[in-house]
């Protein structure tokens, strides 16, 4: 079925304005925004340096508040370097180092992490410790075989994360990949099954609205949904409403099908910058056997995936 337009008036009502240098975007808008933590991940690899040192991605989180960053790399518990542990993990915290200065250039407070053991439990045990808002973790992506049957950093992150992830997408296939949709929050596509956890990943929205300009709200209507009387466009709708008070443009769908499938069938027509999406946060031996519709997403997407998990019990 075809994406219904909810036009809006263009305007940069609800957006902060670009100033001429980078630095001074963040700064604006931390000026506007309460203040938020990002705890970003690397490995040091190539993939990892193009997402945390572009400059558009960091503009993107000041845009949406972020101030602080930490930034964390695990050394595995398995790793065998031929060297004492001490000189790899100083090898480690000289390029955190170097990743420090670049971030730093752009207005933002750095802190750096190195971490022994089984990297997405260590990066969600700090996101824990230093109270972050988000994870971002850069990401190749792999082919759904390789992700069924080793994983990656990435993927257990999708199943187990304890505050909203970015897996951040970069070319594949190249000694100097680069980040394949460098504005991160630009256009958001958001996928809903109308849950609870779905609510709580739209609400993410009062902070992503002051980079979003553009926003397309898809529901998969599954063979396995039982009948109901309430018309998902007009659920669609009040969403939308609601986006549209900040000047964000938007448009609706109702698909049926396969829901993983038909979100990433909609992401190929629209191109958004990030899929943002719930996670139902299944137990960990169904996530392991049967997936979850977020954990294909983040798998499969071509662009970025934002994953909002939902609330931890107290």
């Amino acid at each position: 079925m075809p994406l219904q337009s909810r036009q809006t008036p263009a305007s940069a009502a609800g957006l902060l304005t670009r100033t001429d240098t980078t630095n001074e975007t963040v700064l604006s808008a931390r000026d506007q925004m309460t203040s938020m933590r990002a705890l970003c991940a690397t490995d040091l690899s190539a993939a990892s340096e193009a997402a945390i040192e572009n400059e558009t991605c960091l503009e993107c989180l000041g845009r949406i508040g972020v101030d602080t960053i930490h930034l964390v790399t695990v050394v595995p518990a398995n790793v065998h370097s031929g060297m004492p542990v001490v000189d790899f993990e100083q090898r480690r915290q000289r390029g955190l180092d170097r990743y420090r200065q670049v971030i730093e250039a752009t207005g933002f407070d750095v802190e750096t992490h190195v971490v022994r053991g089984t990297p997405y439990r260590r990066i969600n045990g700090l996101a824990e410790t230093v109270q972050a808002d988000i994870s971002v973790v850069g990401s190749r992506g792999q082919s759904p075989l390789e992700n069924r049957v080793i994983g990656s950093t990435a993927r257990n992150l999708a199943r187990t994360t304890v505050v909203p992830l970015l897996v951040n997408r970069v070319e594949r296939a190249t000694d100097d990949p680069d980040v394949l949709r460098e504005q991160l929050f630009q256009r958001i596509l958001f996928a809903t099954d109308f849950s609870d956890n779905a609510d709580g990943a739209f609400d993410a929205f009062s902070y992503l609205r002051h980079a979003t300009e553009e926003a397309t709200l898809v529901h998969v209507r599954s063979p396995k949904d039982e009948a109901t009387d309430v018309d998902p466009r007009e659920r669609l709708a009040e969403h939308a409403s609601t986006l549209e008070t900040w000047d964000i443009e938007t448009q609706i769908a109702v698909r049926q099908g396969d829901p993983a499938e038909e979100i990433l069938a909609v992401e190929a027509e629209v191109t958004p910058s990030t899929i943002l999406v719930g996670s139902k946060g299944r137990s960990r031996i169904r996530r392991l056997l049967l997936g979850s519709v977020s954990e294909e997403i983040v798998a499969q997407a071509t662009g970025n995936v934002f994953l909002v998990p939902p609330p931890r019990a107290v």
